[in-house]
């Protein structure tokens, strides 16, 4: 074990993901006198961090973040983030740089992305068995959280509402059908059954927890943190689905070790340049495209065409094939509106600039008046 990773492991923030890859990077800042603090949760213009306390331990604190205020939503400091910060000024002076970074695109008219945790090495899943089983949700999940870099898991929360040990086997077969290479747990925060593999699952990593509003995740973040600190409100018993209860996203430690970040339920659960996520879902079609007559085969009605071969065999389900078109429509279409919101960017750069550009001339002409 070198110096450096000696230092890390005995830093008291390494419970929090603090590792010598992260020393590394905040080394410079350390050099100003900077502290390292991780973001537990960002609030208009402020940020709480924890950070290393005078007597060897922890403490929470709080910190202005103008210095690191971006317009790029993309670039905007989010929970999870590492930062450096001034203890005797208040300030984030500055960022260091993500490992991984779970992106959505917004519902907005501008096509952007939003970023919604940082720095995370498992993205949990959470769907609840309250209702019924949407598998194109959370291959739509799967494929963001696959393209962020972190390893993806699905949780079916409220495993002692299914109507029996036959029925939630069957609901675990068809989630694993739609999410290869992905582990699936089923677990019960009612009953406790599952929690204890997910808490080992979780230990000693960053995690966060993504799903819709009901799905149960701020009373799985309290089990798992062995605390009440997150409110909890119930399902709507016609439909199962719950009010944002979670308003932020807020990094919690867990009793088993490692960290959780919980998010506010998620209504819309948008692309974000996720080809690559997209691919890694459905890794089974991808496969069974090399073997396509045509490298270009658009899977609809070419000759050859080794992926439809697969749906009339019966190896691959028609929902999945057509859940993967949408999912690369969707983000083809996503691709080419950022594109054209970037050129017409560009273009009213120019005008302005081409404006500018006229008034001087005409200051010129007029002498300076």
């Amino acid at each position: 074990m070198t110096v450096l990773s000696e230092l890390s492991a005995a830093h008291p923030l390494t419970p929090y993901g603090w590792d010598s890859g992260f020393a590394d990077s905040f080394a410079p800042h350390a050099a100003r006198g900077l502290a390292p603090g991780r973001i537990v949760r960002v609030d208009r213009g402020r940020c709480d961090l924890v950070v290393e306390d005078p007597d060897g331990g922890v403490r929470t604190v709080a910190a202005d973040t103008a210095l690191v205020t971006t317009g790029d939503p993309l670039n905007i400091m989010c929970t999870g983030d590492w930062a450096a910060v001034d203890l005797a000024t208040g300030y984030v002076q500055a960022l260091l740089p993500r490992r991984t970074a779970f992106v959505r695109s917004t519902s907005s008219k501008r096509s952007e992305g939003q970023i919604l945790a940082a720095n995370v090495d498992l993205a949990v899943v959470a769907v609840s068995l309250a209702v019924e089983l949407d598998l194109g949700r959370i291959e739509r999940f799967l494929a963001l959280a696959w393209e962020s870099g972190a390893e993806p898991l699905v949780v079916l929360t409220k495993a002692d509402l299914a109507d029996g040990p036959d029925v939630l086997a069957h609901l675990l077969a068809d989630t694993r059908a739609a999410a290869p290479g992905v582990q699936v747990l089923a677990v019960s925060a009612e009953t406790g059954e599952g929690i204890d593999v997910l808490a080992a699952v979780l230990a000693g990593g960053t995690s966060v927890l993504l799903g819709q509003s009901g799905a149960g995740k701020s009373t799985l973040a309290n089990v798992l943190a062995g605390a009440p600190l997150q409110e909890v409100q119930a399902a709507r018993d016609r439909d199962g689905k719950g009010r944002h209860t979670t308003t932020t996203r807020n990094l919690l430690a867990l009793s088993g070790g490692g960290v959780l970040i919980d998010t506010p339920g998620l209504r819309g659960v948008g692309l974000w340049d996720a080809e690559g996520g997209v691919s890694r879902t459905f890794s089974e079609i991808e496969a069974l495209a090399a073997r396509c007559r045509f490298h270009d085969c658009g899977h609809d009605s070419e000759p050859g065409c080794a992926v439809l071969a697969a749906v009339d065999d019966g190896e691959l389900a028609h929902r999945r094939l057509d859940s993967y078109r949408k999912l690369l429509r969707e983000n083809a279409y996503l691709a080419a509106r950022t594109d054209a919101r970037l050129r017409s960017e560009m273009r009213r750069d120019w005008k302005q600039k081409q404006a500018v550009g006229r008034e001087a001339a005409a200051r010129k002409r007029g002498g300076g008046r």
